[in-house]
């Protein structure tokens, strides 16, 4: 008989770990800058050397997605991030304006508590690591149950680099046994500053109820918009490449793409030349019914390439077929094509023009309610701005694969894993997340003028005519008295 309850002891662990870290994050507060650099260096030169081995065991321990492909996002988070990270200040003095007397000092906020998902636990764990870390804040990672071993394996390696550079015991760990219970009691532990949460959907309502602020990652429907001035080869190579990439599970991967009617059937022609196939309306009901058998996104499909997901259906594609496109009149409020699709199938959309279009982004977008990433296709600035300007999103891409411009690889926004997704969806940011995201800013302000001078010059005119006047009756009280004394005196 087992007497042992998981739960229990893994409720134990959290506090054990928050409390640790509550202790190690007292030493880490009196680190430098440089001392922190050393430590994020260390652990991410560490990491490169075990990318692919992580990649294969992340691939077979949750079968999700392409071990080729986390191979890359890795490797982006041990060399492209670190890259970017370096020269940054965070802690300590960050900005000072000597001219004008003012300061920003640089504070950690305390213990980060990180959610990594199944579907990036290797990539979001390593970024999770250096940017808690470059910020000086303590890090305890809550594994996702998927994916708990490679989480493991990942912050094993990442731990040893860490103290041997000079980590204070406790501030890098994890849970180790793994359940729902620990990850709820590390939330609601008062030492937990804040919650990095990147996209694991099922902990959000948990995040809420903790109290504590948090980042998500979000999830939601993003679509792709390609307007008839857009380069369309371009457009069909870049939005095949993202959606395909680790079998669609990118984070800001597109999820429907909105065609402008005069250029539909030479999009429609790019598309298929690249491997993208057209599902008929009867295909389209059967493969919409096994990814949503009761209104849920089937966990099993997720990550699946394009022919297995169409062999479970009982669809027969050609060999090589990369992607599947559902062909779809409007939204459906009650079908699987609105929601995020973490697998490589798109919905399509078919628009009069850029103001239609337009309308059906933002459709798209609030029907899922968190409003992630859009894609625009144009050389039309005009539609740009318009587009930019008017979309509920937390990030507008142009011309650029969603996935790859996302993170930071074919554009010049911050290289991240985790991106916020902001007001228009959940968690306090939209921003891709940085370690300026985990300090706060204590402002420093020296006086530059007196007390005095600042409240008169505020005051109005009768203020300082009323203060004339008390000036004065009292000088004439005082030279009436001083005139009585010198005549006694007499």
């Amino acid at each position: 008989m087992n007497l042992l309850d998981k739960d229990l002891i893994s409720m134990q662990e959290a506090r054990i770990l928050a409390e640790q870290g509550h202790e190690a994050q007292k030493k880490l507060a009196r680190f430098s800058q440089e001392q922190l650099d050393q430590i994020v260096e260390a652990i991410a030169q560490e990491m490169e050397q075990h990318v692919e081995e992580l990649a294969h065991l992340s691939q077979e321990e949750t079968y999700y997605g392409c071990w080729q492909d986390k191979v890359i996002k890795n490797r982006f988070a041990c060399t492209v991030l670190p890259q970017r990270l370096r020269g940054m200040r965070c802690v300590g003095m960050i900005a000072e304006d000597k001219a004008n007397g003012t300061a920003d000092v640089g504070v950690p906020l305390g213990i980060i508590l990180a959610l990594p998902p199944a579907t990036s636990p290797v990539s979001a764990t390593i970024s999770m690591i250096l940017l808690g870390l470059k910020a000086g804040n303590a890090v305890v990672i809550s594994p996702h149950p998927r994916a708990a071993s490679t989480i493991g394996r990942t912050m094993d390696w990442a731990i040893a680099a860490a103290e041997r550079s000079g980590l204070p015991k406790g501030a890098l760990a994890y849970l180790h046994t793994v359940t729902e219970a620990g990850q709820k009691e590390l939330m609601q532990h008062k030492a937990i500053a804040l919650i990095l949460n990147t996209g694991v959907a099922e902990a959000l309502e948990q995040c809420h109820a903790s109290g504590k602020p948090f980042i998500y990652g979000g999830n939601g429907h993003g679509p792709a918009f390609i307007e008839r001035t857009a380069d369309l080869q371009q457009a069909a190579a870049d939005i095949v490449l993202s959606k395909q990439f680790d079998c669609g599970m990118g984070v800001a991967a597109e999820q429907a793409v909105v065609v402008d009617s005069c250029v539909a059937e030479n999009v429609r022609r790019e598309f298929e030349s690249r491997g993208a196939y057209f599902l008929s309306e009867e295909e389209t009901q059967r493969l919409g019914t096994r990814l949503f058998p009761k209104e849920r996104l089937d966990v099993e499909l997720i990550g699946q390439s394009a022919e297995t997901l169409a062999s479970k259906a009982g669809i027969t594609v050609p060999d090589g077929t990369k992607l599947l496109i559902a062909v779809q009149s409007h939204v459906p409020l009650d079908e699987g094509y609105r929601r995020e699709l973490l697998c490589p199938v798109l919905a399509w959309y078919v628009e009069e023009d850029w103001r239609h279009a337009c309308e059906k982004c933002i459709e798209l977008l609030l029907t899922e309610g968190t409003g992630h990433t859009l894609v625009i296709h144009s050389r039309d600035e005009h539609v740009i701005r318009q587009f930019a300007l008017q979309k509920p999103v937390g990030r507008v891409l142009i011309n650029t694969p969603a996935v790859l411009g996302s993170m930071g690889m074919t554009t010049n926004l911050f290289p991240a894993v985790t991106l916020g997704s902001g007001s228009v969806g959940q968690g306090i940011t939209a921003d891709n997340v940085s370690p300026k995201n985990l300090i706060y800013i204590r402002k420093v302000g020296y006086g530059v003028r007196k007390g005095e001078q600042a409240l008169a010059k505020l005051g109005d005119e009768r203020q300082r005519e009323t203060i004339k006047e008390e000036l004065t009756l009292e000088q004439m009280v005082r030279l009436l008295l001083e005139r009585e004394l010198r005549q006694n005196s007499l």
